[in-house]
């Protein structure tokens, strides 16, 4: 993921804002002593991306992948729409618990802009609705460039799509966060409507890190910038993770990306193993990076 990249991460305050003040409240409506549901993975299964990563002889990459890790952030479906058939076979290729997280297609977020696009909408649900149990949160990631002048069709948007299936939506804009009359009404849509409020943590946007939950899920989407902060950066994520759950949030979807994927899946073992540390959960560690290496600092 380039979204965010900066030549300097080093000069990055990558301190975590404190919470919006709403989102305790959120979670609150939530609290109970039911173990927290926590879902972790990359962005794709490529082995050509995740180098370094993958056994020697290994021949199908998803069900090795789908081994080591309970979810992935399905980034494939942004860029084509693909038949429920397509659906069936990552489905059947992995095991029982594993979930998928598939990205709404660019047709209908970049290209029609929310605009008209219920048969789109209809037919992407079918085809990705063939993954069964093993569907997790539909993500929709809106352009840089789509800003609150385009609010209705957002309302359009959400009061079309099916309340029974999970979304999680992102926006890239500063407007939807810093015009604070447009964020309470952003916000006031979302958690109406039972939909989470995507978080992207990512070096050179620091303005669209809101920390405003909506809903009972923490759909985080967490961008590395491949130094030697990345691993310092994700315990603040432990630390904070651990807060939320004191709180009352229950569903944890934290997907690692970096500029360079080149540690994503050492991250992922390592912010792995820290949550389980710290909440005593048995998430399973990929088996083959236990022990991340010193990272490289590659700027």
């Amino acid at each position: 993921m380039k979204f965010g990249k900066v030549t300097n991460p080093e000069q990055i305050d990558f301190t975590l804002p404190t919470d919006h003040p709403e989102t305790e409240v959120v979670f609150q409506q939530y609290k109970n002593d039911s173990t927290p549901s926590i879902y972790i993975g990359c962005a794709k299964w490529n082995k050509q991306d995740l180098k370094g990563f993958y056994p020697r002889g290994t021949k199908d990459e998803l069900q090795y992948y789908s081994s080591q890790f309970n979810a992935i952030e399905l980034n494939a479906t942004f860029y084509r729409m693909f038949p429920a058939e397509q659906f069936e076979k990552w489905r059947d290729k992995t095991p029982e618990g594993f979930k998928f997280f598939p990205k709404i297609t660019q047709e209908i977020s970049h290209w029609k802009r929310l605009q008209a696009t219920e048969a789109l909408v209809d037919l992407y649900l079918y085809n990705a609705s063939h993954l069964k149990d093993k569907l997790g949160t539909i993500f929709l990631q809106m352009h840089g460039n789509f800003s609150p002048k385009d609010f209705d069709r957002v309302v359009q948007f959400v009061e079309f799509w099916p309340k029974e299936v999970a979304l999680s939506v992102e926006f890239r804009h500063t407007d939807w966060f810093n015009d604070e009359k447009v964020a309470n009404e952003l916000y006031h849509l979302l958690q109406e409507n039972n939909i989470a409020n995507t978080l992207v943590d990512t070096a050179g946007r620091r303005d669209i890190m809101h920390m405003r939950m909506t809903n009972n899920e923490a759909f985080i989407r967490y961008v590395g910038a491949n130094h030697e902060s990345d691993y310092a950066r994700l315990d603040d994520w432990v630390d904070r993770l651990e807060h939320w759950i004191s709180s009352g949030l229950q569903n944890i979807h934290f997907f690692i990306h970096q500029n360079l994927e080149v540690e994503s899946p050492l991250l992922a073992a390592y912010f792995t193993k820290k949550l389980n540390e710290r909440l005593g959960t048995k998430l399973l560690i990929p088996k083959t990076i236990t022990t991340p290496p010193k990272p490289q600092t590659l700027f």
